[in-house]
Order: C-alpha cells, then sequence, then structure tokens
C-alpha cells in the first residue's frame, strides 16, 4: 500500500506557525476580545472575519505589538515559542508585519526612501548607502511585480501600487507572516485582482498571509481557512477550500442569523417632482491643469435613490463635492436648480442650507473628528439648532439630539460620549450618515456609504437608506461596488471620464451593461 505524499506547501500548512490562545482585551467599559483563539498554518492565506465591532483588528494589533504585552491577557505563539511584544518593532523582528487600510506612507517621499524608512541602510554605522537603498528597493518591487522607478514620489501613483509598495515595505523585513486588514477596500477591481494574485504568490513562496476582509467573495475565492469573530469571542474556524464554504455560510456565522436578501425590498414608487438638476455642469482643476468634469446633465427626483456608478477616477466624487459647495475650488461652469430654484453655492454652507447634505467616501479623513465624541461629531454640522443667541452650545440638547440618532440608527455604544476613534467603522459610518441627517436634507449624497464595512451594518445601512427615501428624501448613491448599485437604485447614471456616458433605468441595468458604458 502507498502512503500519499504531500507536496512541500500542503506538509507546511499543516504545521501552526500561530497560535494566538485565549487573547482577552478590554478598553473603558468594552470588552473587546473574550478568551479569543485563534490559529494560523504555516504557508496559507487565512482570512479573518466579522462584522464591524467583533474584534479583527484588535486581535491583529494584538498580535502585531500596538497594544503591548500586559495590556491583554493570554498567550500568543510564533513558531513554537511564546512572544511577548513591546513594540511594533518586536513583531517585525520575528518576521510579523501588518498592511493597514491607511496606508502609512510619506506622500512626498519617494518609494524607495519608502520602503526602507525607519529600517535605512547605513554605511559606518550612520550614513545612509543610497545605492544600496535603491538596488534592494528595486528588488522588492520585482518581487511584488510593481514595475515603477523607485525614484518615483508616493504621491504620484495611484492607490493600488501604493499598496504594493506597502507590501515591498514588508517583503524587505523579511517578513513570514503578512496581516493585510481590508487591502481592497478602496482598490478597483483589476488592482484588487493583481493584490489578490500576489498573494496567491506570496503563499507559495511560503509567506503566511492573514487577510481581514468585508468582500466575502474574495474570501471565498482566495481564503485557504477562515475564522470567524462576533461579538469579541470566537465563532469557528472553516476550512475554504474551493468550494466548501459559501457567502451565505460566512454571512450566517458573522452575524448569527440568516440574512436571505442583503438589498433590503423596497416598492419603487417614482415620482415626478424634481428636486435637483445640473445642466451642462462643467469643472476645472487648476491643481492639475484639466477639466475634470464635462458638460454633465442629470436631475434626482423625490423620494428615490439614484446610483452613480463608474470605475475609480471617473469623476464622481469629483461631481458630488462641486455640487456641494466645492470645497476643493474647482472652476465651474453650468447650471444647478434645488426645488425649480436657480443655485450657485460658493461655499457648503451654502449647499446645507438649501437641503443637501454629503457623506464623504473618507469618514476618518473628512467625515469626523475622531478625537472629539459622538454627540460632537453627530451635532457639528449644525450647531445652530441646539444653540442661544450668543452661539453657546446647549449641552443637555446636544446630549438628547445624539441619543436619538443612536437609537433610531443602532449605533452600537455605552454612551454618546463615546469617542469616535474608538467605535468600528460601520458604527462610525453611522455616525457620519447622523451628523448629516440632523441637518435635515432633501437630497443626502452618499459617497461609498457601505466602503470596508460588514455585511450586517451595510444591511443596516440598506434598510435605513430605504427609510429615508419612503419619507420623501432623495439620495444620490456613489458606488463602486456593482451590486450594490443594482440592488439600491431606482434609476443608474454611469459616469465615464467626467462624463455622463448613460442613464439606465433599473429594469435595465445589468453589471454587463454598466461596465460597457463606464469604459466607452
Amino acid at each position: 500500500m502507498n502512503t500519499p505524499v504531500l507536496d512541500k506547501r500542503e506538509t507546511a500548512m499543516n504545521t501552526p506557525i500561530l497560535e494566538m490562545r485565549n487573547i482577552t482585551k478590554t478598553f473603558p467599559g468594552v470588552k473587546a476580545l473574550s478568551d479569543v483563539t485563534f490559529q494560523v498554518a504555516q504557508g496559507e492565506i487565512h482570512s479573518l472575519c466579522g462584522e464591524n465591532g467583533a474584534g479583527k483588528s484588535t486581535l491583529m494589533k494584538v498580535l502585531s505589538g500596538v497594544y503591548p504585552f500586559g495590556e491583554y491577557s493570554g498567550d500568543i505563539v510564533f513558531n513554537g515559542t511564546v512572544q511577548k511584544f513591546g513594540t511594533i518593532s518586536d513583531s517585525e523582528e520575528v518576521g510579523i508585519a501588518i498592511i493597514y487600510q491607511e496606508l502609512a506612507l510619506i506622500p512626498d517621499m519617494t518609494v524607495y526612501e519608502n520602503i526602507f524608512l525607519g529600517n535605512e541602510i547605513k554605511t559606518n554605522g550612520f550614513m545612509i548607502d543610497w545605492n544600496e537603498t535603491i538596488k534592494r528597493a528595486s528588488a522588492a518591487l520585482k518581487k511584488v511585480k510593481l514595475n515603477v522607478n523607485p525614484a518615483t514620489k508616493i504621491k504620484d501613483l495611484g492607490v493600488g501600487k501604493q499598496q504594493l509598495v506597502e507590501i515591498a515595505k514588508a517583503l524587505s523585513k523579511n517578513v513570514k507572516v503578512l496581516i493585510l486588514d481590508e487591502p481592497t477596500a478602496a482598490l478597483n477591481e483589476d488592482d484588487s485582482k493583481n493584490l489578490l494574485n500576489l498573494m496567491r504568490d506570496l503563499r507559495n513562496n511560503g509567506i503566511t498571509c492573514i487577510i481581514i476582509s468585508h468582500k466575502l467573495k474574495e474570501v471565498v475565492d482566495i481564503a485557504d481557512s477562515v475564522t470567524i469573530l462576533r461579538d469579541g469571542q470566537t465563532v469557528c474556524t472553516l476550512s475554504a477550500k474551493k468550494g466548501e464554504v459559501t457567502e451565505h455560510d460566512l454571512i450566517k456565522h458573522m452575524v448569527g442569523r440568516e440574512i436571505d436578501n442583503i438589498y433590503p425590498k423596497r416598492e419603487h414608487k417614482g415620482s415626478d417632482e424634481i428636486v435637483l438638476e445640473v445642466k451642462n455642469w462643467n469643472a476645472y482643476d487648476p491643481n492639475i491643469g484639466r477639466n475634470i468634469l464635462k458638460n454633465m446633465n442629470f436631475n434626482i427626483k423625490k423620494g428615490e435613490i439614484v446610483g452613480f456608478a463608474g470605475l475609480m477616477g471617473a469623476g464622481r466624487t469629483e461631481l458630488a463635492k462641486s455640487i456641494f459647495g466645492n470645497p476643493d475650488g474647482y472652476k465651474i461652469n453650468g447650471e444647478m436648480r434645488v426645488k425649480n430654484k436657480n443655485v450657485n453655492f460658493s461655499h457648503s454652507q451654502q449647499a446645507i442650507a438649501s437641503g443637501l447634505a454629503y457623506v464623504s467616501e473618507d469618514r476618518k479623513g473628512n467625515g469626523l473628528i475622531l478625537m472629539q465624541d459622538i454627540k460632537q461629531n453627530i451635532t457639528l454640522a449644525n450647531l445652530g439648532a441646539i444653540s442661544n443667541q450668543l452661539g453657546v452650545v446647549d449641552g443637555n440638547a446636544e446630549v438628547k439630539i445624539a441619543n436619538e440618532y443612536r437609537i433610531s440608527i443602532n449605533i452600537k455604544t455605552p454612551s454618546v460620549e463615546q469617542l469616535v476613534s474608538n467605535l468600528s467603522g460601520g458604527n462610525q459610518q453611522k455616525v457620519s450618515v447622523a451628523k448629516w441627517l440632523f441637518t435635515k436634507p432633501n437630497v443626502l449624497i452618499l459617497d461609498e456609504p457601505t466602503r470596508g464595512i460588514d455585511v450586517g451594518a451595510k444591511y443596516e445601512i440598506y434598510t435605513l437608506m430605504n427609510k429615508l427615501v419612503e419619507q420623501g428624501m432623495s439620495i444620490i448613491m456613489i458606488s463602486s461596488e456593482l451590486p450594490e448599485v443594482l440592488g439600491m437604485s431606482d434609476r443608474i447614471y454611469v459616469v465615464s471620464e467626467g462624463r455622463i456616458a448613460g442613464e439606465l433605468p433599473i429594469e435595465k441595468a445589468t453589471q454587463e451593461n454598466i461596465m460597457q458604458l463606464a469604459t466607452s
């Protein structure tokens, strides 16, 4: 009888490179992790899934030394040895590297400077050897299949290429376990495919990858194993070899219940009343010296969700900003009417006064003040409503309003005085939406409303959107996820290279004809 022979990668994948045993981490008033056990085999792609607030990022911060030994209980066992990381440098020294969703690169520095920042190659102990730095940077870029000049500045690269620079930086430190937190959240479809293929290459070369992602289709496609957390506890670990686990399986374990339709049903009532109309809209960006929006025409009717689809860089966010007071200082030419009244906004405050609101795609950078609490963020865009004639904010009114929104849109927090920085991504997004709902808008612009949030939080956002339009609000939804656009919209405008490439009624819209227009 012949004994089955495993290839080298299969043998390695039977050997744990990492174990996290009974990890418990507590913040003031909140137990973020409770007795979590997590095991990763050598040379595998292991996905960590769960709703926002489940504890995924906290667990990885414990592993990478962001939360040092002594601030949690339990053991980290790496390559058979219990580790007591005091800093991120300690974890990097043994071969663990983490890449966050918000990339930690310096825009005005070159690629090679970023790759070796904090890990400089020196001669005589103090002088940087730039020739060797460029040589090794080029080798690292080759490993990630990024064909750029290492002297290129980071700010001149797209997000997908910046992500690869981060990975090259990790590989330059002889990484053994690479942690990627929402690596494809801000990437277009092509860049996402390239990154996932690179992860497969890394796995084939013996590097273990841990990926945190809310894109369950990607998880099913790429992961060898999936561990699911819920409410700070380990629910299960599943083998995710081809066909053994489905998106439905993951959702059921993540949320603890069945979600048969991620896009809640709504009756498309329709209306002839136009609440926002834009004609012959052009925008010139003086920073880059060209037109970014060209002769755009569209309208929004009362009580409908209008999706804006298109490739990354097509001009959808620029359009939203240009009609919401033009904060980026474009030179605008065109006509805009709000409720049959010609308007010309030179400041966002004028747009707010006319009934427009804009939820930014970048909730951490532009949507929220992370070091302020929930109540301050929710009332920020409409302080006049809770202030006296001298401009003094009524603290009691602020707490009352914030608690009303906390309850009505289910912001999961022990108190509205909790810092926004301590909330999960999904709950931060709810605070960002509440902030603009407090301005009582007629037209709500949602730019990538579910980016980086889990399936349960997405469902809650979608349900809220349906409720708002049923109450007569109109919503512009900008999204790079075509299933989301198709699942939630009444009509769809497709944007391509700063132009409206076409308008589709939802009955005739498909992923194929949207992409055909987007690439036209």
